[in-house]
């Protein structure tokens, strides 16, 4: 062989080396995620990693084994008092290969998947572990709020709280890298601990910590919890920081439309929206008809509920649109729920970055959303509910109605709305808006 022909051989050699390390997976970086059901951990990469998970016992560990991957740097350990597991060792394996392993307290079953990059991450692994025992696997994933119970055979007005984001999806961030996904827990948080307090009233938190749950998963959990209102909070972001304001949302038509013809599709699911008729049985058209009417109900609701809080909302700060507006909201589509979302705020906004941090004005957010939901439901309580049999209803005139007319609709004397409105007379006019007495 020619003295050329080994320099070409050598420098081949060499430049598939170099690709190959070149085209080795990094892993650079761990972040744990603890939900009611899971602890998850999320390896960052630099692209997708082919990779085997298994279980060793005795005692017990998981074990991560990454192909042709290597550590940037030394993995972050769990908190000391994590309920799932200990320490996360790693070691090189083949020379080319990396091991990770995590020494465990109890039993789990993994379930490992890859990411794609999104907005905010790059690539990454995440491993999912599920405890056996069932239990919450880590002492930091958050307690449920503790709930009153109104001791009346009347029942509570439950409210969904979903608090946008969450885990590894943190939401917009602000120019100084505030997250939307802390700060609208900490207004979903206020806000809960104002309607646990209200007689009549309870809050179900969607998510109680820092971990993500899927947007259908969100309906889900409001529709198990019987909610009578589900309030999904958020912080808008532009790329003019100019732009403020707050928001408040419900389903637009079309997205109406769509998830109507989709819970069509699942009688067995459609049943449970329409009082408990089955729908397989009833003809096409009779079954779009009682659908329709259950959207219906619903989006007016959702419509009257909206509009109190965009009122109260005024009161606090600027608007960035003066009227409810409408979107196809993946959380905002449940047929038989009335939904907002409510964007609090711009964090792409400097200024209202600084106030979204605030726990005063965090408080005041939390504040207007529970006027307008009260607001709401001083008018519009379901009739089984303490609510309705203990709050005066209000009643505006319209033409032709009169005093005796008005009392016997509500099932309450003349005398009573007489004395609670502080009327002279029996007359009335119209567009003037009566306290109704408790029957």
């Amino acid at each position: 062989m020619s003295k050329f022909c080994k320099i070409i051989c050598v420098y081949v050699l060499l430049t598939v080396s170099l690709v190959t390390h070149a085209q080795q997976v990094r892993v650079d970086s761990l972040r744990y995620w603890t939900a009611p059901d899971r602890t998850r951990m999320v390896f960052d990469v630099s692209s997708q990693a082919s990779h085997q998970v298994f279980l060793l016992a005795n005692p017990a560990r998981l074990v991560i084994d990454f192909t042709d991957a290597k550590l940037l740097k030394p993995l972050a350990q769990p908190p000391a008092n994590h309920g799932l597991f200990t320490r996360v060792r790693s070691a090189e394996r083949n020379k080319n290969d990396l091991r990770v392993v995590v020494d465990l307290k109890t039993a789990v079953t993994p379930k490992s998947f890859s990411l794609k990059p999104s907005k905010t991450y790059g690539h990454r692994l995440v491993v999912d572990l599920f405890s056996k025992d069932k239990k919450i696997t880590a002492t930091d994933a958050k307690k449920p709020l503790i709930h009153k119970t109104v001791k009346n055979k009347a029942r509570d007005i439950i409210v969904a709280i979903d608090a946008g984001h969450g885990g590894e999806d943190p939401g917009a961030h602000g120019p100084r890298g505030t997250q939307e996904k802390k700060v609208v827990y900490d207004i979903a948080k206020k806000l809960a601990v104002l309607i646990n307090k209200k007689p009549g009233m309870k809050a179900v938190m969607v998510r109680k910590g820092d971990y993500y749950i899927k947007l259908r998963k969100r309906m889900e959990i409001a529709r198990t919890a019987k909610a009578d209102l589900f309030v999904s909070i958020h912080a808008d972001a532009f790329k003019n920081s100019k732009v403020k304001g707050a928001s408040v949302f419900t389903l637009s038509n079309r997205g109406a439309s769509s998830e109507t013809a989709r819970w069509l599709a699942k009688h067995e699911n459609a049943a449970d929206l329409v009082g408990g008729v089955k729908l397989a049985d009833k003809e096409d058209m009779l079954r779009s008809v009682l659908m329709d009417l259950s959207m219906t109900a619903t989006k007016e609701a959702s419509r009257n509920v909206a509009g109190d809080v965009l009122k109260h909302f005024k009161i606090i700060g600027a608007l960035h649109k003066n009227r409810v507006q409408k979107a196809g909201f993946m959380v905002l589509k449940s047929p038989d729920i009335p939904s907002i979302l409510v964007e609090t705020a711009f964090i792409s906004n400097p200024g209202e970055e600084r106030k979204l941090k605030s726990r005063k004005h965090q408080a005041r957010m939390a504040n207007a959303i529970f006027k307008g939901i009260v607001g709401y439901f001083t008018e519009h309580a379901p009739m089984d509910t303490y609510f309705a049999l203990n709050s005066n209803k209000r009643h505006t005139i319209a033409r032709g109605e009169t005093l005796s007319g008005i009392a016997l609709q509500y099932g309450v004397s003349m005398k009573s709305i007489k004395s609670i409105n502080a009327l002279a007379s029996n007359q009335v006019r119209i567009g003037q808006i009566l306290k109704i007495p408790r029957g």
